[in-house]
C-alpha cells in the first residue's frame, strides 16, 4: 500500500508565465470525504468529443485508478479548480509501447477539460507529474527512471505540451485501439 508524509502530499508547478499554479492532488492519499469532494469536481469536467475519443470518462479513469493498486490517480487544479485528470501507474509501462513494463512510470488517462486548454496548464501538469513519479520511486524504493506516456498521432497539440514538458519522441507505438501514436519519454533529473 502506498503511503505519503503529508509534507509530501500535494505536487505543483509554477513557473511564473502568467499561466498560474499547478496542483496535482492524490485522490488515494485523501481522507474519504476529501476523495469524494474531489471526485464531484471531476464528475463535473467537460471533455470534448475529440478529447473523449482518446482518454474516455475522466470520472472512470478516476474510479478505476482507485481500485488499482499499482495506479495513482491526481486531479490537476489550477485556481482552486479542477482542471483535468491523470493516473501514473507502475508496472505497465509497456502499455505505451515501451520496452518493458517496469524501468518507466506509465503517465495515462490525461487530460486538460476542454474550457481550460491552450493556457499551458497540460505543460505544466505533466511536468509535475514527473516529480510525483520520481518522489514515488523515492518511496517505494522502485528501479524507474523516468516516465513514459503514448500520444495519438492526431493529437499534435498533446504533442506539442508533452514536448514543452520535457518529454522525447522515442518512436512510434502501433498497439493502441485508437491508431498510431507517439512514445513519449522524459528520465527523472
Amino acid at each position: 500500500m502506498l503511503e505519503y508524509d503529508s509534507e509530501d502530499l500535494f505536487s505543483s508547478v509554477n513557473d511564473h508565465h502568467g499561466v498560474g499554479d499547478v496542483w496535482l492532488i492524490p485522490l488515494k492519499f485523501l481522507d474519504d470525504d476529501a476523495r469524494a469532494i474531489h471526485l464531484g469536481a471531476v464528475a463535473a469536467l467537460s471533455v470534448g468529443e475529440g478529447q473523449r475519443e482518446f482518454v474516455g470518462d475522466p470520472l472512470r479513469m478516476m474510479l478505476l485508478g482507485m481500485e488499482e493498486d499499482s495506479r495513482v490517480p491526481y486531479v490537476i487544479e489550477s485556481g482552486g479548480l479542477a482542471v483535468g485528470v491523470l493516473t501514473l501507474q507502475y508496472g505497465a509501462a509497456g502499455l505505451a509501447g515501451w520496452s518493458d513494463d517496469d524501468s518507466a512510470w506509465l503517465l495515462r488517462g490525461f487530460l486538460i477539460e476542454s474550457a481550460s486548454q491552450g493556457r499551458g496548464l497540460g505543460t505544466k501538469a505533466a511536468r509535475a507529474a514527473v516529480e510525483e513519479a520520481r518522489k514515488l520511486t523515492a518511496r517505494l524504493d522502485g528501479d524507474q527512471a523516468g516516465v513514459v506516456l503514448s500520444v495519438n498521432e492526431r493529437n499534435p497539440a498533446g504533442q506539442a505540451a508533452y514536448r514543452k514538458a520535457g518529454f522525447l519522441d522515442s518512436g512510434r507505438y502501433l498497439g493502441g485501439s485508437s491508431g498510431p501514436q507517439r512514445i513519449m519519454y522524459r528520465a527523472f533529473e
